[in-house]
């Protein structure tokens, strides 16, 4: 390979991911293949240039693959492409509202002085304004609960609820595909490496 062009591991090194990754990339098309020179990959610098626009949008930019491919694949008008990140930006700060309400009520159920806060006196008041159970006024939860099975009211499907359409989960670094944990347990990151990335990425050192 000449000087000008890179092989798959130095491109994927150069933004601290795994060649799978790239290779994920070009089959969800959200990375254009490369020139190939002996059958191998060839990464110029236009390429490379691609590589990082994808990091951006997918990694750092947490934008899902369907969406980034079109700001990638650098044939959509600047109309459409912006109008993509747009849709992004207005769900990031959906998400923002919704942790920013998470922590706050934390913090406040923190205030609670009982050992055991289910027992808090002013976990009614909470329970009628923080959760479907508003919607029943009956003052005992018993009659509430058959109110709300009488109703057939379901509540909204929630981010933490199955899918109807499982997803693999992602290395939240990455974006790399998850290998299986044999312990069966679940894994937020793809090697030791991804999650020593995120940490710094959370907790950068003074100098950084």
């Amino acid at each position: 390979m000449d000087k000008a062009g890179v092989r798959i591991g130095e491109a994927a090194a150069l933004y601290g991911l795994a060649p799978s990754t790239l290779r994920w990339w070009e089959e969800q098309g959200v990375l254009t293949p490369p020139a190939r020179a002996d059958g191998r990959r060839h990464y110029r610098e236009e390429d490379l240039r691609r590589i990082g626009l994808v990091y951006l949008c997918c990694v750092t930019g947490r934008m899902p693959l369907s969406q980034a491919s079109v700001v990638t694949s650098g044939t959509a008008p600047n109309p459409a492409w912006q109008a993509t990140i747009t849709g992004q930006v207005e769900r990031l700060a959906t998400q923002i509202a919704e942790l920013e309400a998470a922590r706050a009520y934390l913090s406040h159920l923190l205030l609670c002085t009982d050992d055991n806060p289910s027992q808090c006196p002013h976990l009614d008041g909470e329970l009628s304004s923080h959760t479907p159970r508003g919607r029943f006024p009956d003052p005992q939860l018993t009659a509430a609960a058959r109110n709300a099975a009488d109703s057939g009211y379901e509540t909204p499907r929630r981010r933490y609820e199955t899918p109807s359409t499982p997803q693999a989960p992602r290395c939240g670094s990455c974006a790399n595909p998850l290998p299986l944990n044999p312990r069966g347990r679940p894994r937020t990151y793809c090697s030791s490496t991804c999650r020593q990335r995120a940490y710094r990425a959370r907790f950068p050192r003074s100098g950084d």
